[in-house]
Parts: structure tokens; C-alpha cells; sequence
């Protein structure tokens, strides 16, 4: 085992195999991702500076969700940008819906290997709405046997 930044990141070596970082996103996994991002275009006049590079910003999103730092403790030795970059990718990469195709995607390509065990799976009704339910919310019925206690 070796230390990384001062202490900050424990690499774990096997047989002098240096594992690689949860955080760190691989070949395969990128290839899926990297159509799913937006791109912004650049203005031609004053265009500032580059923007980082999706695939190392991503990597800084996973080191802050992994070990739970906030973003402004982001390691800028690391060389994913600072924390707000971050923060701002992942901010903007929701609102552009990435996550959720991107975990239909990943279910789509599961089951058409046949990775996923179906019979286990759950649907939470509390969270699907009901098509054939009633037009409007009607206030629930209490179960009470008498009228509730006046809070006045």
C-alpha cells in the first residue's frame, strides 16, 4: 500500500498490481458515457478558457461522491478541476437528463446479456402514478372512530 497526495488517497497493491480507483471511470464505461454529454460550444469572441476535460471532471464528481469530501476540498493536485467545476458539471449534466439515459442504457445493455434477475426486482406504487385513480387528490379519509380533536 502507498499514499497519494500527502495521504489523501490509499492505492491498495496486489502481487505489485496497483488496483484501479473507484473513482477513476474505465475505457468501456467512458465509451458509453461520452455520447451522452452535452456539448457546449464556445464563443467565437472572448472565449475564455478551455473547459476541462469531461472525462477527468467526471472522475473528480466520483472521488467527491466516493469519499464524501465537499466539493470545495477537492484536491487540485488530482487534476480533476476545482470543486465548483465539478459541482457546475454535474449540476448541468442533470438538467440535460445524462444520468437517467444513462442508467436506461446500462439496464438495456444487462438485460439484453441476460444479467438481470427480473423475478427479483420491486415496484414501489408510492412513487408510480395511478392512470385509472381519481381525477383530483381527494383529502384522505381518517381512520379514526370519531372526528379529530380541534387544534385551536
Amino acid at each position: 500500500m502507498w499514499f497519494d497526495l500527502a495521504g489523501l488517497v490509499i492505492v491498495w497493491q496486489e502481487v505489485g498490481v496497483a488496483q484501479r480507483r473507484p473513482w477513476e471511470v474505465e475505457d468501456g464505461l467512458w465509451e458509453l458515457i461520452e455520447p451522452l454529454l452535452p456539448t457546449v460550444e464556445r464563443r467565437s469572441h472572448n472565449p475564455g478558457r478551455k473547459p476541462r476535460d469531461n472525462r477527468k471532471t467526471l472522475c473528480g464528481i466520483l472521488f467527491v461522491l466516493y469519499t464524501g469530501i465537499p466539493w470545495e476540498f477537492l484536491p487540485q493536485e488530482m487534476g480533476y478541476g476545482s470543486g465548483m467545476t465539478c459541482w457546475r458539471r454535474l449540476r448541468d449534466w442533470q438538467e440535460a437528463g445524462v444520468w437517467q439515459q444513462l442508467h436506461e442504457l446500462l439496464l438495456a445493455k444487462l438485460n439484453a446479456a441476460g444479467l438481470i434477475d427480473w423475478s427479483r426486482a420491486t415496484v414501489d406504487g408510492s412513487h408510480v402514478r395511478a392512470s385509472k385513480g381519481a381525477a383530483r387528490l381527494a383529502p384522505a379519509r381518517s381512520t379514526a372512530p370519531g372526528r379529530a380533536r380541534s387544534t385551536m
